[in-house]
């Protein structure tokens, strides 16, 4: 398979990929839209809040992604049956560990108040967490079903469903953030009732889908724990943990940088928040690419080609390094505008359009360390990523942060200046380590 047609191939595979996590973020992306609206304080709250959130979700969220490499290498050694029995597999471990992560979550609203941040924004963040702790389940769910499509290259049905949940999403916003067909007026709170609405419509339409498409009959994904296999729970938690602790502590870098700006302001915290939103839609389409890497990496794993491997795993990081240079270029061109979709506020306007040209300068890194996280897992390499990170975003990141932002005075910017340098360090190291664990990955 030659360069040209691996790019179409990962292309093939990223576009609704991306879409499909463009679909979740634009959720958060629509929610801050409207919730801006009622207030600064709103924002900052939500800010705070989908920081902690997602902070401890992500664990789960890195567990339902093991399944994926293992199917693709399943599918590629043309072994079907056993890509049903990953998924079963893969709900049964997952539901399980999310009522650890459920406890975690709920347990975190009773810490908010003690988080020296603004009153206006605790009296709202501590309510928003609550209620979006009950959509833990249906997020983990769909999460399963949509890694067991993913792995099979079949992404589309759950890129429609995350798409068209937007709709809905907006719909329930509309009634219950600002009251409307004889509802009252729940801003905030509201804007979390109508999320944990639409994540149980979307579990429950990616599920039937699935057990009814006959393009995976033959991969037997219906409800079947027979034979149980403790191996491969085993292999499901080895990949999955270290995945989400790597994706832990990338959130949680980027929660405690949102908890040092409240220390700051809420109009700082607001912008930071909107500069964040920005960035994580460009972010989500980098996990597209990032997924298609694992899978065709995993796929290659599968037929035993070690050249493909590289192929794959190169092509993928290569896309992600240009389209992420792209994004830099509109972020830097149009950052005095895209902050006003958010808030009219001046001043959160004025900071969040100069917090833009720093998130455009660590576009290119997040994409490689997104992208290279995705090609390490398809060789199911995922603890060597997981030590990079530790030593990237809490050796490197966060006291150069603090340092810049609090003892040079640098504030807000000075805090987003180490966060660029984390990510650069993980971006390059991953890069390195995927060249050269890919030359012997047949021997792995």
């Amino acid at each position: 398979m030659d360069l040209k047609t691996h790019i179409r191939e990962t292309t093939k595979l990223a576009i609704p990929i991306s879409l499909g996590q463009l679909g979740h973020i634009l959720m958060g992306v629509v929610d801050s839209v409207m919730v801006g609206k009622v207030g600064y304080a709103s924002l900052a709250a939500a800010s705070l809040v989908n920081g902690l959130f997602f902070l401890v979700l992500v664990i789960g969220i890195g567990l339902s992604f093991a399944a994926t490499p293992l199917i693709a290498i399943a599918n590629g050694e043309n072994n079907k049956e056993e890509c049903g029995k990953i998924l079963n597999h893969s709900l049964v471990a997952n539901l399980s560990f999310s009522g650890i992560i459920f406890i975690a979550i709920f347990s975190l609203s009773f810490v908010i108040p003690y988080m020296n941040q603004p009153k206006e924004v605790v009296e709202q963040a501590v309510p928003y967490l609550q209620i979006l702790t009950l959509s833990i389940f249906p997020f983990i769910v769909f999460q399963c079903y949509r890694q067991f499509l993913e792995g099979l290259s079949l992404p589309n049905a759950p890129m429609i469903i995350a798409l068209l949940a937007n709709l809905l999403n907006v719909f329930l916003n509309w009634i219950f953030i600002y009251g409307n067909l004889g509802f009252d007026a729940m801003g905030l709170f509201g804007a979390g009732i109508a999320t944990t609405i639409t994540r149980y419509l979307m579990a429950a339409a990616l599920m039937i889908f699935t057990l009814r498409y006959k393009k995976v009959f033959m991969y037997a994904p219906r409800l079947n724990f027979k034979p149980w296999d403790w191996n491969l729970i085993k292999k499901l938690f080895s990949i999955g943990i270290p995945s989400g602790f790597q994706y832990f502590l990338e959130i949680a870098c980027f929660s405690f940088a949102t908890i040092m700006v409240g220390w700051i302001g809420s109009k700082q915290q607001a912008a930071h928040q909107i500069a964040l939103n920005l960035a994580s839609v460009t972010y989500m389409i980098m996990l597209g690419i990032s997924s298609a890497g694992t899978i065709r990496v995993g796929g290659a794993v599968g037929k035993k080609d070690n050249k493909e491997i590289r192929f794959a795993g190169f092509t993928a990081l290569g896309m992600s390094a240009l389209l992420m240079l792209s994004f830099a270029i509109i972020m830097l061109l149009f950052r005095e505008t895209l902050p006003t979709f958010y808030n009219k506020n001046s001043e959160v306007v004025s900071y969040a359009s100069s917090l833009l040209i720093i998130a455009g300068m660590f576009q290119v890194f997040d994409g490689l360390q997104a992208t290279g996280v995705g090609v390490l897992r398809g060789l199911t390499d995922v603890k060597i990523p997981l030590y990079v990170s530790l030593l990237s975003y809490w050796v490197i990141a966060i006291p150069v942060a603090y340092m810049l932002g609090f003892v040079f005075n640098y504030g807000v910017y000075g805090i987003w200046i180490g966060l660029l340098l984390g990510l650069a360090c993980v971006g390059i190291t991953l890069f390195i380590r995927f060249n050269k664990k890919s030359r012997y990955a047949i021997q792995l």
